[in-house]
């Protein structure tokens, strides 16, 4: 079993900055994809930005010139620099683990972390 815990979270006001950092752990082969969605009460989840194992990216249009993803492969660790915070980025963060090949097991799997509050205060 895989496991992803974010961490970074919390409260900053309009126009400050925050990162965000999400770790896989478990026995794990490869992780495909890795990316950061989001999440606010009674809506949808959506994309904020993705990342591929080569480092290709991929932002949601509302985050273009403001976050930055990125990510350690060999730490199974991926990250979202945000920066020029709104308070419309008030979500739960959300990091996700695509395609993720574990050591002795058949097939790829999906995993997703627990969340983490972002909060932007105007």
């Amino acid at each position: 079993q895989v496991q992803l815990v974010e961490s970074g979270g919390g409260l900053v006001q309009a126009g400050g900055s925050l990162r965000l950092s999400c770790a896989a752990s478990g026995n794990i082969f490869s992780i495909g994809a890795m990316a950061w969605y989001r999440q606010a009460p009674g809506k949808q989840r959506e994309l904020v930005a993705v990342i591929t194992s080569g480092g290709n990216t991929h932002y949601a249009e509302s985050v273009k010139g403001r976050f930055t993803i990125s990510r350690d492969n060999a730490k199974n660790t991926v990250y979202l620099q945000m920066s020029s915070l709104k308070p419309e980025d008030t979500d739960v963060y959300y990091c996700n683990a695509d395609r993720t090949q574990e050591v002795g097991l058949v097939g790829l799997r999906d995993y997703w972390g627990q969340g983490t509050q972002v909060t932007v205060s105007s």
